[in-house]
């Protein structure tokens, strides 16, 4: 069986960043562009390619049952859940990676000015200006609170970097001991109660999965400020809700959602206590970049590995 390999769904910011130097990188590489229609057009495009490179399709039991050629998946996500069924991927010998540590750098920048918006309230300002009502809103320093991170991979200690360097106590937990100079590493509970700002960098699993539930939000400061920037799925949204309504929750920040977009009557798009952007933390130029070369790079190594089988 001849070893080919394909980019299957190139488009967007990442068509527009898709230079010559990455083609001749690979030079037998095939580049679908556009979006993928449905999972028909998905088992079309893979084809018989054996080795292929995946933006945003997600890859179902039916099209890994299809595409009897394909032996290897490089993800260009860090998250594989969402995009795939790893299940059936294992059990057809069918390799399934994503890339990591591209985007740590710009989803760190966006956490941070979503905690600096929210103290500062920028939103609110905005709109006062807009609507010709030059008043003054009373803020808060940065460098006065305690910024408290759950989660400590990558993304977290590129947070906890700006954090400190901003001048804020900077405490964090993780499930496993970590150790950062400057990071204060408590027992969870500590980090619920003593932070001002909560910032969430946890990976989806079991255990994450709703995360924030009601138990868990009344262990932290009244008038606490929540940032996620990570996945919607660790907050239980109705306790989100709950304590925004009730005052506990001060402001939250988010960048991802349990359904995206958010459907016309979500309460979040009514609530001045909340601070939305639409999953692009991670959307910068240099991430972008770092993103096609980790994920060509993992497709080359699948490639050689394939070619060396046969």
């Amino acid at each position: 069986m001849k070893n080919s390999i394909a980019f299957i769904d190139c488009y967007g910011d990442l068509a527009e960043r898709f230079t010559p130097e990455m083609q001749e990188f690979l030079p037998e590489l095939k580049v679908i562009h556009g979006k993928t229609l449905n999972e028909k057009d998905i088992i079309k495009r893979i084809g018989n390619h054996t080795n292929i490179l995946v933006y945003m399709a997600f890859i179902s039991q039916e099209v890994l049952k299809s595409c009897k050629n394909l032996k290897s998946i490089a993800y260009l996500s860090t998250g594989l859940k969402t995009h795939g069924d790893l299940e059936t991927a294992k059990n057809l010998g069918i390799k399934f990676e994503g890339v990591k540590d591209y985007g740590n750098i710009a989803v760190a920048e966006h956490t941070i000015t979503l905690a600096l918006a929210s103290l500062k309230r920028i939103v609110e300002m905005d709109n006062i200006v807009r609507s010709n009502n030059w008043s003054l809103l009373k803020t808060e320093e940065f460098s006065s609170k305690t910024f408290g991170l759950i989660g400590f991979g990558g993304i977290g200690k590129e947070t906890a970097k700006m954090a400190s360097a901003l001048g804020a106590r900077t405490i964090a937990w993780n499930r496993t001991k970590k150790d950062e100079g400057g990071i204060e590493f408590l027992p969870l509970e500590r980090v619920l109660s003593e932070s001002d700002i909560l910032s969430f960098h946890l990976a989806l699993n079991e255990q994450t999965t709703s995360f924030l539930d009601d138990e868990k939000l009344y262990k932290t400061k009244k008038g606490v400020i929540f940032v996620n920037t990570s996945r919607a799925e660790i907050f239980n949204e109705k306790t989100i809700l709950k304590g925004l309504t009730t005052g506990h929750i001060k402001h939250c920040a988010m960048d991802v959602f349990h359904e995206e977009p958010l459907p016309e009557n979500h309460p979040f798009l009514n609530s001045k206590c909340v601070t939305l952007t639409p999953h692009s933390a991670w959307v910068t130029s240099q991430a972008i970049d770092r993103l096609l070369w980790s994920g060509l790079k993992l497709l080359k190594i699948h490639s050689e590995l394939q070619k060396n089988k046969i």
